[in-house]
């Protein structure tokens, strides 16, 4: 049987046809791996890949078995024990190397560079528009590389998507942070911000659970010239932040830091005015 190409390799020789179709030939992705060989790479357990081939609706249809392959990762990222450090800029080692994504990230990285699927295919499984599957898909190269920087932000998006959370966190409403949460949100802590009761999640309605009325001592900030969270001491000495990456209005990380190593690292300043 055939095997899907390695991380770092070229993404997978497709026929142009099939590449316009998508799914390809039944059982086949658009570059015309078998369908086991997919979810192989997706979830890197055979055993767990042959349970998704065997519930599929469709076995043969790309789209049914990567919405599967999608729901085992978002619930095996929910069960891990830890998080990275959210300023780690390490990669694991290359059996791993994967486990650095999100579960959104994954998808869309390893069906377009490893087997060739279209963006515009992809997007439905992963409910997002071509154009933010494309950004999922650069995103995880760059982090698999270990050369992530984060996005540009758009200055008022970011403001009006952290102010919206801000407001629903005071009010303790977790449905109305959900909203604003994108579904792979992940809440990262580095040591310091973890020993002060902060506790790592992946996943919106998790986050929104750890933060929910939690943020009544925030005050917004920029944080590195975006909008964030600030908790300070009475003479104005931060104690914490929270940095946030946001993407298509919707919040994808947030990072939580009191390591003074860490704040020393940050630019802080007042918020830029509505």
């Amino acid at each position: 049987m055939s095997t899907p190409a390695p991380v770092d390799s070229h993404r997978a020789e497709t026929d142009p046809a099939q590449d316009r179709a998508g799914s390809g030939t039944p059982g086949r992705a658009a570059g015309g791996a078998p369908m086991r060989a997919v979810a192989l790479r997706l979830l890197g357990s055979a055993e767990i890949a042959d349970e998704v081939l065997r519930t599929a609706a469709d076995p043969g249809r790309l789209s049914d078995v990567a919405a599967l392959c999608l729901d085992r990762l978002r619930s095996r990222e929910s069960r891990r024990p830890a998080v990275r450090d959210p300023l780690d800029a390490s990669v694991p080692p290359a059996a791993d190397v994967l486990d650095v994504l999100t579960p959104s990230e994954r998808i869309a990285f390893v069906l377009h560079e490893d087997f060739g699927v279209p963006y515009d295919d992809i997007a439905p499984v992963v409910e997002r528009t071509p154009a933010a599957v494309r950004q999922l898909a650069a995103r995880a190269r760059r982090r698999v590389e270990g050369t992530e920087e984060m996005p540009a932000p758009d200055p008022e998006r970011q403001r009006q998507a952290v102010t919206a959370f801000l407001a629903a966190a005071r009010a303790d409403d977790a449905e109305a942070l959900v909203t604003l949460l994108d579904p792979d949100a992940v809440l990262r802590a580095d040591s310091e911000a973890v020993r002060n009761g902060a506790a790592p999640a992946h996943g919106a309605r998790a986050v929104s659970h750890r933060v929910a009325g939690r943020l009544r001592e925030a005050r917004l900030a920029l944080v590195d010239g975006a909008t964030g969270l600030l908790w300070a001491a009475t003479d104005g000495t931060p104690k914490a932040v929270l940095r946030f990456t946001v993407l298509e209005d919707r919040v994808t990380a947030v990072d939580a830091l009191a390591d003074p190593q860490h704040l020393d690292r940050l630019r802080l300043g007042p918020p830029d005015p509505p």
